[in-house]
Order: structure tokens, then C-alpha cells, then sequence
């Protein structure tokens, strides 16, 4: 009992601060509008920037890769676990983002975080290794920093200045600068033509997490590297394919000698089981969806609904970092304040969630808004409008 009262006084601690989470339980597919708890709710929560996740044409492949290679994979990819589906599926893959890559080849993981673990690991394997992590880099990437043998140091936000004075005072003989392209609590773009530039000047690798990239940015999807325009031998790229991609998963794309180092070096990839093949099979519908017309459209659509949000909202008191990209942050400041402000939305049937430390910095807690293709203009409508006569009717109780 006294290991049940500690574990119990850990978890008041974070009830005192406002800083217990919740799970709320969906009953049908994810979109918009969907049924939460058994009530009807517009969500504003998923990272299901296309609409892809309950798309037709992706559940009919989903059904006919389990009908082809049934539930489960057995085994990991170097034991038996390594299917038809994700030959294709990587094939595939790196056919998509060859233009950005040179000699490129790709690897498919079965989450995202494997991925980044896989990939840091890998690179920073020897112990004269040297990783340059950026401030707000994602949970999964400053794992991965820590479980490699290589060093780490932490670039603030943004600051291509600093990085470069870092890696000039840096003998590492392998230096990886690793980061977000989009950031996914403020939205914003990392400088990854500056980035670039300096990792070709040093000898770097440069690891980019292109988690809320990939599917939405560029013209034809093909995610950040597309929307700079980079191309380079340097350049390691990881893609998620659960988020604008609608299924699951992730991928790493890269010179095809970096893939094989993976494949042979990377304890996420080694060990564990492969992910179900009849994912693998999904994902190329969504590849067809992206790269085509319609994705083109849904893009286009994402695009306008941004710009509808950024117009509709007059916001006074809470800040709205600019973003351009379909995270839409409002930063509201104290844990109490923006878990009163989500459960307020929460009884007009709106669901945007209340991001709190240790995601994002102290004193800077904030409903997290994330567009999807899948919304409509009179969906965005709804929510500016809620967000507007709520922050008037707050100001006017705390006045």
C-alpha cells in the first residue's frame, strides 16, 4: 500500500497543477463530426490534415490488404514479418520523394517515434558523434538523443547563428542536426534551406521530422523538402503516415546507403514486430489520393481554411503565434485558465484540446487547433465565432 499512496501522491501533485490528462472516447470513425462519449462533437483535435483516415477508397484497401495478407505480420521484417505490402509500400516511397533525395530508398516503421529513435541511434552510433538538437524538437526526436551514444547539445528555436557557432566548435567526427519541420504546438516552419546550407558547409547530416509536412506541404504532397525545394546527399528525411496520410506508420527516405545502415543498426527496426501488411497496402491508396488530383484539391481546400481562421478571429487577450500551416495554436497562458476555456468549447460541442506543460513551456498552456480538408468553411465559422464570444465573455467575468 505505501507504493500505491506514492504513485497516488505523484498523481494529486499533478491534479494540484492542473496538469491531469483525460481520455475521451470516440465511437465512430475519425472527421469532423463525430460521436465522443456517445455525444456528438466538431472536432478540431486530429492531425488528419487531409481527411484521408476514414476515406473510401483507403478503408476499401485496408479491407482487401487484410483480405490478401491477413491481420498480422508474425514476426519482424529480418525474421519473416517482411511483406509484399511493404516492398511496395517503401518502393513506392521512395519514388515519391526522389526528387528531393539522391540515390534515395526508404524504410517503413510502425510508428512514428520508432522511426526518429531509429534513425538517431543509428547515425549517432559512435561515441565521437555529435547531435544538434533543436529546442522544440518532439518528445520522440530528444529520445532518440538520448538513447545514441553520440553527444548532444540543444540549438534554441529557430536560431541558425547559433547552430553554426555550435558546429564549428564541435571536433565530433559525425555531426546530425536534427529537427521538426513543423513545430506541433506553434506551427511554424523550421529555416531548412538555412539548415541545409550550413550542414553541406560542416559535413552534417541534416534529420528532418517532417510529421506535419508530409501529405500537405508542397505541390504535389511530398511534404517540406518539396515546399523549399531541397534536394542533397545529406538530407535524411522521416515521414508519418498517420497523420495527412490518414492510415499509420512512418518512414525513413534517405541516400539508399543510409537505409541499408538502418536496416542493419537500428534496434527499433530490428526488433520488433513489423507493422500489419494490410496497413502497408492501405497506404498506397493514400499515396494515389496525395499525389493526385484530388489531393491537389484537398490541399488547396486545407489552405483556404486557414485563411478563413486567420480573417474570422479577433482575438484581444489570448496570443496567437503565426502559423501557416494547419496547427493553429492559441496560447491562453495558466493550466487553469486553458483547461476552463476547452471545457467551455467542450459544452458547445466543440472538441479542441488544452495543451499543458511539459508539452509546451510553463505559463504557456493553449488550445491546440488543428484544420483538416475534412472541415467545412461553415465548420470554421463555428469554431471562430465560439473562440471570439468566449474570450469576450471571460474578460468580461474576470473584469
Amino acid at each position: 500500500m505505501d507504493l500505491i499512496a506514492h504513485v497516488q501522491t505523484r498523481l494529486d501533485a499533478l491534479a494540484a497543477q492542473s496538469l491531469i490528462r483525460q481520455r475521451r472516447t470516440a465511437d465512430t470513425p475519425c472527421a469532423p463530426r463525430q460521436s465522443v462519449d456517445g455525444r456528438p462533437m466538431l472536432a478540431f483535435c486530429s492531425n488528419d490534415y487531409l481527411g484521408l483516415a476514414a476515406h473510401p477508397q483507403v478503408v476499401a484497401a485496408l479491407r482487401e490488404g487484410a483480405a490478401l495478407y491477413g491481420a498480422g505480420s508474425g514476426a519482424s521484417h529480418l525474421v519473416s514479418g517482411h511483406s509484399r505490402a511493404h516492398a511496395l509500400l517503401e518502393e513506392r516511397l521512395a519514388a515519391f520523394e526522389a526528387p528531393h533525395l539522391v540515390e534515395a530508398g526508404a524504410l517503413y516503421f510502425c510508428t512514428g517515434y520508432m522511426a526518429n529513435l531509429a534513425t538517431l541511434t543509428a547515425l549517432g552510433l559512435d561515441a565521437d558523434a555529435m547531435i544538434f538538437s533543436e529546442a522544440l524538437n518532439h518528445a520522440s526526436l530528444i529520445d532518440g538523443a538520448r538513447l545514441a551514444r553520440a553527444g548532444v547539445t540543444v540549438y534554441p528555436h529557430g536560431d541558425v547563428a547559433a547552430l553554426e557557432a555550435k558546429l564549428i566548435d564541435s571536433p565530433a567526427s559525425t555531426k546530425i542536426v536534427v529537427t521538426d519541420s513543423v513545430f506541433s504546438m506553434d506551427g511554424d516552419l523550421a529555416p531548412l534551406p538555412a539548415l541545409l546550407a550550413l550542414c553541406e558547409r560542416h559535413g552534417a547530416w541534416l534529420v528532418v521530422d517532417d510529421a506535419h509536412g508530409f501529405g500537405v506541404l508542397g505541390q504535389n504532397g511530398r511534404g517540406a523538402l518539396e515546399h523549399f525545394d531541397l534536394r542533397s546527399t545529406n538530407l535524411v528525411y522521416v515521414g508519418t503516415l498517420g497523420k495527412a496520410a490518414g492510415v499509420g506508420g512512418a518512414f525513413v527516405a534517405a541516400h539508399r546507403s543510409v537505409i541499408e545502415l538502418l536496416v542493419q543498426r537500428a534496434r527499433p527496426y530490428i526488433y520488433t514486430t513489423a507493422a500489419p501488411p494490410a496497413l502497408a497496402h492501405a497506404l498506397l491508396a493514400s499515396l494515389d489520393i496525395i499525389e493526385g488530383a484530388e489531393g491537389r484539391e484537398r490541399r488547396a481546400h486545407l489552405s483556404s481554411l486557414i485563411a478563413q481562421l486567420d480573417s474570422a478571429l479577433h482575438l484581444a487577450r489570448w496570443q496567437r503565434p503565426p502559423s501557416p500551416t494547419a496547427i493553429q495554436p492559441i496560447v491562453i497562458g495558466a493550466n487553469d485558465d486553458a483547461l476552463r476555456v476547452a471545457a467551455r468549447l467542450h459544452e458547445q460541442g466543440l472538441w479542441v484540446p488544452a495543451i499543458r506543460p511539459p508539452t509546451v513551456a510553463p505559463g504557456t498552456a493553449r488550445l491546440r487547433v488543428t484544420l483538416s480538408a475534412a472541415h467545412t468553411r461553415q465548420d470554421v465559422a463555428q469554431l471562430a465565432a465560439a473562440l471570439n464570444n468566449l474570450e469576450l465573455e471571460l474578460e468580461r467575468t474576470s473584469a
